[in-house]
C-alpha cells in the first residue's frame, strides 16, 4: 500500500472566503478527515487540493 503523505506545508491560513487552505488547498473538512480516510480518498483529496491551489494562483496573477 502507498498511503499518500499529507500536504500539509505548515501554512495554516484559509483563504479569504475561510474555505480553503492556502497553504495546502484542502477544505477543513478534508483537514479533519486526512487521517481517516483511505488511500483513495486521500487521492481524491491531493488531485482536488492542486486544483484548487492552482485555480487561487491563477487568480491572483
Amino acid at each position: 500500500m502507498n498511503n499518500p503523505v499529507s500536504p500539509c506545508v505548515a501554512v495554516c491560513e484559509l483563504n479569504s472566503a475561510g474555505q480553503i487552505c492556502i497553504g495546502c488547498g484542502r477544505t477543513s473538512d478534508e483537514i479533519a478527515l486526512w487521517r481517516s480516510t483511505d488511500e483513495a480518498g486521500k487521492n481524491i483529496i491531493l488531485a482536488d487540493a492542486k486544483q484548487r491551489l492552482q485555480a487561487i494562483a491563477s487568480a491572483t496573477d
